[in-house]
């Protein structure tokens, strides 16, 4: 005698059904986390070169510091001259 559809199978249906909408949702949630962090690295990346940029501009302040400061002053280092050479 064959057996009918029991109600067991379609509360295995409804599982199934039910785990396919969430793995849909969770791969939809996944693209998005993707998203935002590309989008971020971005972000990121351009204010690392901005950084990067400030204290390369800064270094070169600092360097020319003690020359400017002597120049300010007045101070200046004699110049050798060609003969002693």
């Amino acid at each position: 005698m064959a057996r009918g559809k029991s109600k067991g199978n379609g509360r295995l249906e409804e599982a199934l059904a039910t785990l396919i909408q969430n793995q849909a949702a969770f791969v939809t949630q996944m693209l998005e986390t993707d998203r935002r962090i590309a989008e971020m690295e971005r972000i990121n990346s351009e204010r690392f070169a901005r950084i990067e940029a400030i204290l390369a501009e800064l270094t070169r302040m600092m360097r020319a510091l003690p020359e400017a400061v002597r120049e300010k002053i007045g101070f200046r280092v004699p110049e050798k001259p060609a003969s002693a050479q």
